[in-house]
């Protein structure tokens, strides 16, 4: 059964339509991508699943429950965490400060959790008391990741994790979602580095133009001839 599922939906911003038909699943534990050209409306799926586009049409269908219209406030509630590509830390605060403001829903901290994402990212417990806006691009991804982890939720969705990252850097990002996803978080994704994704995962889609082209395996993508002249890069 599927934890996560979308059917023709249309959805983007305002009165324009970015997306259209799309159907997209994702079930308990699996890891998916979401990879395709610039422009092609992959964060705006992101965005539609937790209310901050415009939906259209369709449905978007969360355990089993329609959440299409609710507000972005209320989604959280659900137990969807989201990372954002840009502006997913607040500068002015601490790292400590980020991690307890992540949980302002909860009526207690849970302080088990922060150790469970200061085990997982040992260099923000290093940096616990330092202003987020200090820390590099890859420690900044980390703590974005750590907030959302904060409330434990079912499905974490990720928009362009690696964006920005040194080349260095991009292999040890990918190693910590998928050291996440082994642990039992189910993850969905959005990833310019479509190859390294579509390797990762358990399965993949491809979009463009707003519209599903592709679905399979991400092993399968990657060998498909055409997926890979047409996006790929060959």
């Amino acid at each position: 059964m599927s934890l996560l599922e979308i059917q023709d939906l249309d959805a983007g911003y305002g009165d324009l339509e970015i997306l259209s038909n799309i159907d997209l699943h994702v079930d308990d534990g699996e890891y998916v991508t979401i990879v395709g050209p610039n422009g092609a409306g992959k964060s705006t799926v992101m965005k539609t699943i937790v209310g901050l586009a415009t939906y259209m049409d369709g449905t978007i269908t969360y355990k089993e429950k329609d959440i299409a219209e609710l507000e972005p406030e209320d989604i959280i509630y659900e137990g969807l965490g989201y990372v954002p590509q840009s502006e997913n830390v607040f500068p002015t605060l601490t790292v400590e400060e980020n991690l307890r403001l992540a949980v302002y829903i909860l009526d207690e901290f849970p302080e088990e959790r922060k150790q469970e994402v200061y085990d997982r990212f040992p260099v923000l417990a290093n940096r616990k008391q330092q202003k987020a806006g200090d820390l590099s691009g890859g420690q900044q991804q980390m703590l974005a990741m750590g907030c959302s982890l904060m409330l434990d939720p079912d499905i974490l969705l990720l928009d362009e994790p690696s964006a920005g990252l040194a080349p260095d850097l991009v292999d040890d990002m990918f190693d910590r979602i998928d050291a996440i996803n082994d642990a039992g978080t189910t993850v969905l994704m959005v990833e310019q580095n479509a190859k390294e994704a579509l390797r990762r995962c358990d399965r993949g889609y491809v979009l463009a133009n707003g519209k599903n082209r592709y679905e399979d395996d991400g092993d399968a993508l990657l060998q498909d001839q055409e997926v890979r002249q047409q996006f790929l890069g060959g």
